[in-house]
């Protein structure tokens, strides 16, 4: 027999009342398992921040609206679980303008941005401005759409996130902002080494400076909408796998492999469309692949750069 309502515990029955997903009810021992869920991770952000104080109704009401999309039959913990549910209690109360909040934010967050900034390598001049501005974006209402901050939905670390809104913003303020995957391919295509490599190769590039570049751009374009999702948060927000991991749920060798994949998607994409376009001979046809490969492993190991050492999460 199901439940009514009035018998479903508290906390369960906020959070089911407000997910996006109707669920199929829960049994009694579910749903006890899940007040219980909701019950600590309340307790346990309020131990993380000290002096925010955020009613519990409040907090399951934000945490169920950011439940990520699910069908009614799975199982609703291990989805909660899955959440930074910490991180997302402090992001209700700012966005509930408690000043506390606000201050924990600023001294554990946006106090953290000017060193992942140059470890983005973006200017100093600039890192202040763009700090300044993430607290605005992420802390002011505007043209009435509520702040940023209601925007984080739990799914990776808050500092990943707040550091992707951040790169976003020096992006534009140094007009370097990529919406598309053209955008992206076409950076690629300009990073490539300058001529002085080979001259008879350097006459061979700029002889078939458009065909490579479409060539370039028309691989990026087969891309899923995951993998150029993958490629934006490397080339134009110029995150690390190390700053990616968190953001996906997975550990950096996973993302790792992942831009290899895709790296390798748009080689031999790359390549084929050069050989349908170009009427070069074979020994030209390969040399010139010869030249493009070589640049491209070049252009993408600066791009990615693979060596530099994880920030540290302190």
């Amino acid at each position: 027999m199901a439940l009514r309502m009035s018998q479903v515990p508290a906390l369960a029955a906020t959070f089911l009342s407000h997910t996006k997903t109707r669920f199929v009810p829960p049994s009694p021992e579910d749903l006890a398992a899940l007040d219980a869920l909701l019950s600590r991770a309340w307790e346990d952000a309020q131990a993380r921040w000290p002096g925010v104080a955020l009613p519990a109704a409040s907090f399951v009401t934000h945490v169920a609206e950011r439940l990520p999309p699910a069908s009614p039959t799975t199982p609703i913990a291990p989805l909660v679980s899955g959440l930074s549910l910490a991180e997302l209690y402090l992001a209700c109360a700012c966005l509930q303008g408690h000043s506390a909040a606000h201050e924990a934010l600023e001294r554990h967050y946006l106090a953290r941005l000017p060193e992942r900034l140059r470890g983005l390598r973006q200017p100093d001049a600039m890192i202040d401005e763009v700090r300044q501005r993430v607290g605005v974006k992420l802390l002011v209402a505007n043209a009435g759409h509520a702040p940023a901050i209601a925007d984080y939905s739990g799914r990776g670390g808050l500092l990943s996130w707040v550091v992707v809104i951040a790169g976003r913003i020096a992006n534009k303020l140094r007009g370097q902002e990529k919406p598309s995957t053209e955008d992206d391919a076409e950076e690629l295509f300009k990073a490539l080494p300058a001529q002085g490599l080979d001259p008879e190769l350097d006459v061979m590039k700029r002889r078939h400076h458009a065909a490579f570049r479409q060539a370039v751009r028309e691989a990026a374009s087969t891309l899923s909408a995951e993998d150029r999702h993958l490629l934006r948060l490397h080339f134009a927000d110029r995150l690390s796998t190390y700053e990616m991991a968190p953001l996906f749920r997975v550990n950096q060798s996973t993302i790792s492999r992942w831009l290899k994949r895709v790296q390798q998607q748009v080689y031999a994409e790359t390549r084929r469309r050069l050989q349908e376009q170009l009427g070069l001979s074979t020994e030209d046809f390969q040399s010139f692949i010869a030249f493009v490969d070589s640049q491209l492993d070049l252009t993408l190991s600066q791009l990615l750069d693979e060596k530099r050492e994880p920030p540290s999460e302190g």
